[in-house]
């Protein structure tokens, strides 16, 4: 037999066998009548205490403990408060945020533009953010001591 009858000979095999059955299907296995609900009685909160130890006398378990629900999630403690930010970075987002929104505003309201004013809101969104990228710093953190980790 040459390759290519082989491959013929699987493909006619996988044809074949399109329609059959893959064997034990989830679906056709019955449904636990423990796991039925009556018509009309759909859940709609958690069992109270009592209900919960008597299903526990019926299978023979210990009874369960009542359950604060109030207790059950996480909340985080309230967050610090953010630094007090210096004169110059404060006049450096003023900047940044101020000349692009006034130039917005203008032109909202049709209000004459010259040239000179045009040109103070475009330099002074350019100092503000080369002031914030200036005083950013690429260096280490005050407090990262003197080993720098691995140095190759």
């Amino acid at each position: 037999m040459t390759p290519q009858s082989d491959e013929d000979e699987v493909w006619r095999q996988i044809v074949a066998s399109f329609n059959e059955s893959a064997g034990d299907d989830p679906a056709d296995r019955p449904w636990p009548d423990r796991e039925n609900v009556p018509d009309g009685e759909e859940p709609t909160s958690k069992p109270t205490p009592e209900e919960l130890d008597e299903a526990a006398e019926e299978t023979g378990d210990e009874p369960a403990e009542a359950v604060d629900d109030d207790h059950d999630h996480y909340v985080p403690p309230p967050p610090p408060p953010l630094p007090k930010a210096d004169l110059v970075t404060r006049v450096a987002w003023t900047a940044l945020f101020g000349g692009p929104a006034y130039l917005l505003l203008a032109a909202m309201l049709k209000l004459p533009m010259d040239p000179w004013i045009v040109f103070t809101a475009v330099a002074s969104f350019i100092g503000g953010f080369v002031a914030l990228v200036v005083r950013m710093g690429d260096g280490p953190p005050n407090d990262s001591g003197w080993d720098d980790g691995a140095v190759i």
